[in-house]
């Protein structure tokens, strides 16, 4: 099963924003621009994640809720508890299916790294950050992050593994799931929850018991732009990464922080993304272990415009082809025209993160040991 074979599967229809056209422009972009052909890029052949690999991420009574409505054996009531047969995540035909293959390419992603067979991997069919333990929520079913995660802690338990998320959207999901674990940390990068679903990710969010200060949360202002944003990314990753020196790092690269995203407020310009692009790849280097990166997509609604081109200049970044990237996708409006700066507010949030976070990470770090 191809990853474009996977996102035409997992469709809620054609009256959803979270729209299939997404990744396969996506893949049409990379192929025009020869970016899949490389001596240093080669395709793997995905799979769905068994149930116990779903399970290792969420409660065993939802996925058979899941599966039971996808076969007919329950009625599509009885998803309602779990969050399923909502506007937001409406039942589609063999949900489970199209939502097990989304967490397997993850899974293959995560296994190609963790294995050695690859240093960087890109499922951008992936991304579903907010579905919870026992819950379907904001247009996630499971939450193939976190099932990747959990891989790669089953492969390497005494690993450590850092998450960042760049969505308009808290990620929620993943933090949630792992806000107990001291072996992940968590870190997003999001419109404040006081303005935008789902109404979390504030800068107490820190994790619990052993895992306090493995959760870290920037909330950022409507109409912030790449000013504030690119500070708080690069101040932010470079303190948190360098204490808990990762093992290897998930990112979940949203692209509904553009300006023109009709679901969100954020004020990124085009420009911003291959300054991104080139941040996360080098900070991931120089902290985690031989520079380990398992990506994946997420949000973004300006479906056949926006989105298909973020995508294609992170994947351009992994692959040592920034060069390649059209200088005419990065046309925007001026960024005075989209954006606001609150840079003292994101100072408070960043002070605030870093105080509570970087002691606690480099305990953690120097009980369990790893890269240096």
């Amino acid at each position: 099963m191809t990853v474009e074979d996977i996102a035409r599967a997992y469709d809620f229809g054609s009256s959803h924003p979270l729209r299939p056209e997404r990744v396969l422009l996506t893949y049409e972009h990379i192929r025009a621009l020869d970016l899949l052909y490389r001596p240093n890029v080669r395709r793997e052949k995905s799979r769905e994640a068994t149930d116990d690999e779903i399970a290792a991420a969420h409660d065993r009574d939802f996925i058979e809720t899941v599966k039971g409505i996808d076969s007919g054996s329950l009625s599509e009531s009885h998803g309602l508890p779990f969050g399923l047969g909502t506007p937001d995540d409406p039942i589609f035909d063999h949900m489970h299916a199209a939502s097990a293959a989304v967490c397997g390419a993850s899974l293959v992603a995560a296994e190609a790294v963790a294995s050695g067979r690859a240093q960087h991997s890109f499922n951008p069919a992936g991304g579903l950050h907010h579905a919870r333990r026992r819950e379907a929520s904001g247009f996630c079913i499971y939450n193939d992050p976190a099932v990747a995660i959990a891989k790669v802690l089953d492969l390497h338990p005494d690993w450590r593994v850092a998450y960042i998320d760049v969505d308009v959207h808290h990620g929620d999901g993943v933090q949630w799931i792992f806000y107990d674990e001291p072996r992940v940390l968590t870190i997003s990068f999001h419109q404040s929850g006081r303005y935008l679903y789902p109404g979390t990710g504030f800068e107490d969010e820190i994790g619990t018991g052993v895992a306090e200060g493995t959760a870290a949360n920037i909330p950022l202002l409507p109409f912030s732009g790449e000013g504030d944003y690119m500070w708080a990314l690069e101040r932010v990753l470079t303190e948190l990464l360098g204490a808990f020196r990762p093992h290897l790092v998930v990112t979940q690269l949203g692209a509904d922080t553009h300006h023109g995203d009709p679901l969100a407020n954020l004020a990124l310009t085009m420009t911003a993304y291959p300054r991104m692009a080139r941040t996360l790849h080098e900070l991931i280097h120089r902290y985690a272990e031989n520079g380990r990166w398992v990506a994946t997509g997420g949000g973004g609604y300006q479906f056949d415009t926006i989105v298909p081109k973020v995508w294609t200049i992170h994947w351009a970044e992994m692959i040592g082809a920034p060069e390649l990237i059209p200088s005419n996708w990065l046309h925007d409006v001026s960024p005075d025209e989209a954006s606001r700066s609150y840079l003292a507010e994101v100072e408070q949030s960043v002070g605030k993160v870093l105080e509570s976070c970087v002691p606690r990470l480099e305990a953690i770090a120097g009980r369990t040991g790893g890269p240096g």
